[in-house]
């Protein structure tokens, strides 16, 4: 007896036992139960989902004859009267498979339709299956577009596709159109062990979710891995086995990468990775794992609660202990590396020195070791911000220094120097309490040793000294060799020296005037109430296109009780049909007036008025920057400009 594989052997037969496609499942039932049958069916979805078996099934719905031979619809077929056991056969003369991706022209198609002049011979209703009905030609598809939109009673279509993109819109609109979607992981792997407890065959938990996963949503791929795992394993399946005939790394290596980035342990991922190479494992299959790991490990940093729902699986400890190792911000970062990486690998000469460089850019840009760089990259730059922030104003303004023996033996307390806001048009000296000696030398000076005690100096009461003769001299220049000398061993132990002072720029710049001209509008008596209708007839849309132009471009000459005249400057916005629209439109606004309508020069025009405005507004808001005081002070101390038609008022 020759053996059937489990894909086809475990078909589902009716809409019971149809796993992971609930939505479409419940709406055929109700729609068979009810009786409101639609004449055409579409059924999308990747492969290996069920479209195929969803359309024998409905086929079954709506032929089977009962154990008696005296059913009808139904959405539970019996599956062992004629009709039903026949669709599970193939060889029901009412139900007509087409392979449209070998059978696409309008040739084929044409001799399909044919057949539906014919009344079902065996059952209730004639039922036309056509599987992957987008490559059908554009001439094909014109072909049973009207068939397809009024069939005869008897007759069913029934298409089924993996694009439907392709499908032409005047298909999809006449078919009721169901989305088969792809089956999660956990769905699989309930199925599998359903369907391995039928055949008797041992095997390990893990090795089945590696075969969920590997399926990606098909439950198809999932029996035909598990075909090809049990023959591998010799009648078992077990997670080594599997793991080899799939290509895919051990979760243990997987695990020992995601720790050694954690821990910025370099050496161990260049070993991790050669061991990668020596087993023959898919570097693309690795990444894979990282990116199905890493998203597990966000979700349980994110939510940690989340860790008890994944209790039955026995990786779920091993993530949940990485999580609490790696960062979330490192996280994220390695997910999208190993999600990007899985492009480079196809690029380099290797794919496993594809898959270390990859790792190792981790280590090269985390988040820890950029905020590290930047950091020290201020520290090198940047000098002290106290010192750069507090520059003296000129060099004339140091103080004097003093002698160091000077400056600890003295018993008074000096005071920074004061330096004048306001400018002068001479030097004012500092009086001489208030100057304190500057930090001569780099070294700090030794403090004097308490054995050895100073005699303070005798500092006599400063008295307001009076101007000197020539500091009022003109040609007096403090800088010069004119200087007059003093005597070092005198009682004064600082001497006054005068202070040349800056004067700060103007706080405030000149008035600036906008850019913006407003243009001038010569007024005109009837200006103002043609401006206030036409806009309430724009604002109101009865006016508009060409109609509104030529309201908003004319000028109002004269009215009288039944005539109004009308000035354009364009030959081109006096045509007729405008002419009568806008009318028409006065006459809805409550002015049955007939219009004339010149040639000429127009000085007063609601186009005119609202460019002014609009002006205006503009030269207002220019004025307000430009006059503003932090922008002048952008403009006077860093030479700033302002780009022309950034300003937009508001």
């Amino acid at each position: 007896m020759s053996y059937l594989v489990l894909a086809r052997k475990y078909r589902p037969r009716t809409f019971t036992e149809m796993v992971g496609q609930e939505h479409v499942v419940q709406a055929l039932t109700n729609a068979l139960t009810t009786q409101r049958l639609h004449h055409a069916y579409l059924f999308t979805g990747t492969r290996g989902v069920g479209k195929t078996t969803v359309s024998r099934v409905l086929a079954k719905s709506l032929n089977c004859q009962g154990l008696d031979g005296t059913g009808g619809i139904t959405a539970n077929p019996c599956g062992v009267c004629q009709a039903c056991t026949d669709i599970d056969a193939g060889r029901f003369v009412d139900y007509t498979e087409l392979d449209a991706a070998s059978n696409r022209g309008v040739d084929e198609v044409q001799s399909l339709l044919e057949q539906a002049v014919y009344k079902p011979v065996q059952g209730r209703f004639k039922v036309f299956m056509i599987d992957e009905v987008h490559m059908l030609t554009n001439t094909a598809f014109n072909a049973m577009l009207k068939t397809l939109e009024e069939p005869p009673e008897y007759l069913k279509f029934v298409l089924a596709t993996t694009d439907p993109q392709k499908v032409p819109v005047t298909v999809l609109s006449r078919c009721l159109q169901f989305n088969l979607r792809p089956m999660a992981p956990e769905t699989v792997l309930e199925h599998l062990g359903h369907v391995l407890g039928q055949e008797n065959i041992e095997s390990e938990p893990q090795a089945l979710r590696l075969l969920a996963r590997a399926a990606r949503g098909s439950m198809r791929d999932a029996l035909s891995l598990t075909d090809q795992a049990i023959a591998y394993g010799g009648g078992q399946l077990q997670e080594a086995a599997v793991r080899q005939m799939l290509g895919s790394a051990d979760r243990s290596h997987v695990f020992r990468l995601i720790e050694a980035l954690a821990h910025d342990d370099g050496k161990s991922v260049v070993e991790t990775s050669e061991a990668l190479r020596l087993n023959g494992l898919s570097a693309a299959a690795t990444l894979e794992d990282m990116s199905m790991v890493l998203q597990r490990m966000a979700v349980l940093q994110a939510v940690p609660d989340m860790a008890e729902a994944d209790a039955s699986d026995p990786e779920a400890a091993e993530m949940a202990r990485l999580a609490g190792v790696m960062p979330p911000d490192e996280t994220q970062l390695l997910y999208s590396l190993s999600l990007h990486g899985r492009q480079e690998l196809g690029l380099a000469p290797d794919e496993y020195a594809a898959l270390t460089m990859v790792l190792l850019r981790l280590l090269a840009f985390k988040p820890q070791a950029a905020n590290s760089a930047s950091a020290s990259a201020e520290k090198k730059t940047l000098i002290n911000p106290q010192r750069a922030t507090s520059a003296p104003v000129s060099a004339a303004a140091q103080p004097v220094a003093q002698p160091v023996s000077q400056v600890s033996a003295a018993p008074v307390q000096v005071a920074q120097p004061h330096i004048a806001t306001t400018p002068t048009p001479r030097a004012t000296p500092v009086q001489p309490a208030a100057v304190q000696a500057p930090p001569v030398v780099a070294q700090r000076q030794p403090e004097p040793q308490p054995a050895a005690p100073v005699q303070a100096l005798p500092v006599r009461d400063m008295q307001p000294r009076e101007v000197a003769p020539w500091e009022d001299d003109p040609s007096f220049d403090p800088d010069g060799s004119d200087s007059p000398s003093y005597d070092h061993d005198s009682d004064a132990a600082v001497v006054a020296m005068p202070v040349r002072q800056q004067a700060e720029p103007s706080a405030v710049l000149e008035p600036q005037m906008p850019t913006t001209e407003v243009p001038q509008i010569v007024a005109t008596p009837e200006g103002e109430f043609w401006h206030k209708l036409v806009m309430e007839m724009s604002a109101a849309e009865t006016i508009n296109a060409l109609v509104r132009e030529l309201g908003l471009q004319s000028q109002l000459v004269a009215r009288d009780t039944d005539t109004w005249m009308l000035r354009v400057e364009r030959e081109s916005l006096n045509s007729t049909t405008s002419r009568e629209r806008l009318q028409k439109a006065l006459e809805t606004a409550g002015y049955p007036v007939r219009l004339t309508v010149e040639v000429g020069r127009v000085q007063d025009s609601p186009a005119k008025r609202n460019a002014a405005a609009a002006a205006q507004r503009q030269a207002g808001a220019e004025v307000i920057i430009l006059n503003d005081s932090y922008v002048q002070s952008l403009m006077r101390d860093y030479g700033a400009k302002i780009v022309p038609g950034s300003i937009k008022p508001l």
